[in-house]
């Protein structure tokens, strides 16, 4: 299968790279604005080339007719859409209506996975958000999301691709360093403290809900979305809420205690961010993945195997 990851050198991009470059069935097609690096320690690297472009000024050089799925993991983060509206919009909205029009004209029918959002969504919000929740988001970020989801619906049902919309819960624990996320905090409270350094919490209520879900069983969503049947969705309805898990910030914190130790603890500071509130509060922190389940995606089990399965690979 011949693979395009769009956004490539981001940090789902090389994950999902990473799993299908050891597997010999699977040649990719990395890009991004800067080169992307093609992961480290796969088994089969020479199943990958690399291709540094600009999807603000068209994608025609990354786009063939022997590609059977793209995903398209390009974007300006949270809080970067919200300081910055025009470059938001170009680069979340502008660049994707690019590629779906490159994908159009050239492998017409190819299959896309687009990655989206919870914060496509906007209060006020049921306790638990089921498929038939309207979304309205109160961000940037959200915003543009839902331009994309309308534009991988509509695209579907023309039959100019075979879409689907990922809406992702908040990935963690993330690896490296913090991002313009308005989130980024929930991997970075874990992940500070197990180096040896100190994360700031823009939230000083413990009890704050996050909707989370981890690296590793995002992965295998991924891969799964590439055997679903077209018609396991309607044409016009593309989108299906990611599973996750719903943590609170002393959860996490008692998760890292216990992977780590109570003196990790001493690494977190907590000062409420009234930029970021606002954004953050807009967020579900539960939903209802009855569609999801069905079609076979996992959620994870705990919030501490989330830590335990990141703490290796520090």
């Amino acid at each position: 299968m011949h693979v395009l990851i769009t956004g490539a050198a981001g940090f789902i991009g090389q994950l999902l790279a990473k799993e299908l470059l050891n597997d010999p069935s699977y040649t990719l097609v990395l890009t991004d604005i800067n080169e992307p690096p093609i992961p480290a320690d796969v088994k089969y690297p020479q199943n990958a080339r690399t291709v540094t472009a600009d999807l603000l000024k068209g994608a025609n050089t990354m786009v063939d007719k022997s590609l059977d799925a793209v995903y398209a993991f390009h974007g300006i983060m949270s809080s970067g859409s919200e300081a910055n509206f025009d470059l938001g919009m170009a680069v979340n909205v502008d660049a994707t209506r690019n590629l779906l029009d490159a994908l159009r004209a050239t492998c017409p029918g190819v299959r896309v996975v687009y990655s989206s959002s919870q914060a496509v969504y906007g209060q006020p919000l049921p306790e638990v958000v089921d498929d038939s929740v309207i979304p309205t988001p109160q961000s940037s970020y959200g915003a543009e999301k839902i331009i994309c989801e309308t534009l991988i619906n509509e695209y579907t049902r023309r039959s100019f691709i075979n879409g689907f919309t990922l809406r992702f819960p908040t990935i963690s624990v993330r690896p490296g360093r913090p991002t313009a996320a308005a989130s980024s905090f929930l991997s970075g409270m874990i992940r500070e403290p197990l180096n040896g350094e100190e994360c700031l919490i823009p939230v000083e209520d413990r009890s704050f809900k996050s909707w989370l879900c981890s690296p590793k069983t995002l992965v295998y969503n991924l891969v799964l979305i590439l055997s679903l049947s077209a018609d396991s969705l309607p044409p016009h309805i593309r989108q299906i809420n990611v599973p996750g898990i719903c943590v609170t910030v002393q959860e996490m914190m008692d998760a890292l205690a216990k992977v780590g130790g109570e003196g990790k603890l001493a690494f977190l500071k907590e000062k409420e961010d009234p930029t970021l509130r606002p954004i953050l509060d807009s967020w579900p922190t539960r939903f209802d993945n009855t569609q999801a389940i069905s079609l076979g995606f996992r959620r994870d089990s705990s919030f501490e195997q989330a830590v335990r399965d990141y703490q290796p690979n520090r």
